[in-house]
């Protein structure tokens, strides 16, 4: 396991590149959008068996924005507008439901970050998949990772989004920075990541999605050459 503060060059913009080249999916794998088993999730988190029936949630993807700050990278999040009837004022990544007209799930991560926060596609590396993740609520989210120019141009609000911030990437991928709370929802106890960072509390599916990347980029792998 990367010791986060003995090696600092593994959060540079090149080397996170390199990673993601290795350990990311080049595709979606053919479990996204509603098909077969979903092995990662709120679920999964939880211990707990799915609540909804995979093969019919509905299909959603997010942009995992990765800032290319020398020299070392940060995770670009949101803060849910506070009128908004779902999920309000929690943390996110962009993104959210896959439309009939996108034709894909990277069409629609893109699409939808440039509605919620004006980034253009154009300042946006594409660099691979994470595993689908399927939420307690019913969506199955496709996470692409993405390389993000450090001086992309950002509504800092809009409708749907009240704030829009950086965190850092050394202090995500550090699992001493994952805690695992608990709280009862619909009768049951169900088990989640939280990440608090200042007065930010991330926590939930974006938490669950910042976790995966940490295990398939940083978890048991040296860093590369």
């Amino acid at each position: 396991m990367i010791n986060p503060d003995a090696d600092g060059q593994a959060y540079t913009p090149s080397n996170f590149r390199e990673r993601a080249a290795a350990r990311l999916r080049a595709a979606p794998q053919p479990g996204d959008c509603g098909l077969g088993p979903a092995r990662h999730g709120d679920h999964a988190i939880a211990g707990a068996a799915p609540l909804r029936d995979a093969a019919k949630a509905r299909p959603a993807a997010v942009l995992v924005p990765i800032i290319a700050r020398w020299p070392a990278a940060t995770v670009l999040l949101t803060k849910r507008a506070s009128h908004l009837r779902d999920h309000s004022g929690q943390i996110a990544f962009p993104g959210g439901k896959i439309d009939p007209s996108d034709a894909s799930p990277l069409a629609a991560a893109l699409r939808e970050t440039t509605e919620e926060i004006g980034l253009s596609a154009s300042a946006v590396t594409p660099l691979g998949y994470l595993d689908d993740y399927l939420t307690a609520t019913g969506f199955r989210i496709v996470p692409l990772v993405a390389l993000v120019e450090p001086d992309a141009l950002l509504l800092q609000q809009s409708a749907e989004v009240e704030e829009v911030f950086e965190t850092p990437l050394a202090f995500l991928m550090n699992p001493g920075n994952h805690q695992r709370h608990a709280r009862e929802w619909q009768g049951s106890l169900w088990h989640y990541y939280a990440m608090p960072h200042g007065e930010r509390y991330i926590w939930g599916v974006t938490a669950g999605i910042i976790r995966n990347l940490y295990e398939r980029l940083y978890l048991n792998v040296a860093s590369p050459v």
